[in-house]
């Protein structure tokens, strides 16, 4: 059985997306709110709530063939305040990382290491932060690469996300795992400047991961949604909500009534520029059977509303916490907070769970079975 750390936890994501073939050794996420579902989703006995700072390198348990961090992402974020690894939250990466260097030091390096984030990781400080993620794996005998995947191959939930991957050094990678160029679906535009902008010594030792297509998607966001939740909205709360909409919106609203049948979409509120250029609140609509990106609750215009449309009928109300779950690949055997905000914070900042199973059953796995089999890269 292989075996993985899990830091940056939220409520197990990654955990879900490995599967029972995996052992985790040890969890680590500072939210207690977290910690309790993780919990309640896992038991206890590899949880440790605390803030990863503050753990020493004996804190962390065995020798893991897998460390995944999916470390914290507002200051990398194009919505961020632009602080990058600098900032107080995704500046929390070298806590992380010293703590991994205190470990490889200690003769227990991982086989593997996967990061993930927002894309604006490969942008942020013009690619800088990139690059000095890439360089400290590299330093610390790891080659390193990345990919850029859209949940919605998997799941009616449109959320790209970075995905650095990286093998220690000398360990063989696969043919089917390693290509000699970038692809198209995996690699996007963003990643390749980034990668162009690293040093000659990190592209020395770049792998551009070669990952088969998923099977076709089947489910659409109407799949997804709750029959009967509570929380519909009123008609006179529907309506102020249909006129924040701009001309382009209300006619993709009447395109749907027309059709005739029922028609489910995601609807966020965003602040824009009118044509006098002050800013007001928008209603923007999608009716293309994929939820909006999920975010985490940071004030009304974060949380999604649900539109169902049937003809004439036009029916509004706020994502619920389930169907939040659904739309991030978890089963609704998972157990969610009972506070709303809670559960949609938990879903809001986790991984896509069908994404961490389409990268372990390609990668990881394939990657840590030359592993386990003493292939090594020759000299």
């Amino acid at each position: 059985m292989r075996t993985f750390y899990e830091f940056f936890a939220g409520g197990g994501m990654v955990r879900a997306g490995l599967g029972p073939a995996w052992q985790c050794l040890f969890a680590n996420d500072f939210d207690h709110k977290k910690g309790r579902v993780y919990r309640d989703n896992w038991g206890d006995n590899e949880l440790r709530t605390a803030d990863v700072g503050s753990l020493k390198f004996h804190d962390v348990p065995g020798a893991a063939d897998l460390a995944w961090a999916s470390f914290p992402c507002q200051d990398l974020s194009l919505a961020g305040g632009g602080a990058g690894l600098k900032g107080n939250r995704s500046g929390t990466f070298w806590l992380f990382w010293k703590l991994m260097k205190a470990v490889i030091a200690d003769g227990r390096a991982p086989g593997m290491i996967v990061l993930e984030n927002v894309c604006g990781a490969l942008t942020s400080h013009d690619g800088e932060d990139f690059t000095t993620i890439c360089n400290a794996l590299q330093d610390a005998g790891y080659a390193t690469g990345a990919l850029v995947i859209d949940a919605s191959l998997f799941v009616p939930h449109s959320r790209p996300r970075l995905f650095i991957a990286c093998v220690r050094a000398g360990v063989a990678i696969p043919d089917r795992c390693r290509s000699n160029a970038p692809s198209l679906l995996w690699h996007t535009k963003a990643l390749r400047i980034a990668y162009e902008k690293l040093p000659s010594r990190t592209k020395s030792n770049w792998v551009w991961w070669k990952l088969p297509a998923p099977s076709a998607r089947t489910t659409s966001l109407a799949d997804l949604i709750e029959e009967d939740p509570a929380g519909w909205y009123s008609k006179e709360e529907t309506k102020q909500l249909i006129a924040k909409m701009s001309d382009l919106n209300k006619a993709k609203l009447e395109d749907a009534k027309d059709a005739n049948r029922r028609i489910v979409g995601g609807l966020y509120r965003r602040t824009r520029q009118d044509e006098s250029g002050r800013k007001v609140q928008r209603a923007e609509i999608r009716f293309d059977d994929l939820s909006g990106c999920l975010r985490t609750p940071a004030g009304g215009s974060s949380r999604q509303v649900i539109l169902v449309v049937e003809g004439s009928s036009v029916r509004a109300r706020l994502i619920s916490s389930r169907e939040t779950a659904r739309l991030m690949g978890l089963p609704d055997t998972y157990i969610l907070p009972e506070n709303y905000n809670e559960a949609y914070h938990l879903t809001g900042d986790g991984v896509v769970v069908p994404v961490v199973r389409h990268l372990a059953e390609h990668i990881c796995e394939p990657v840590l079975q030359c592993l386990e089999e003493g292939t090594t890269v020759a000299a």
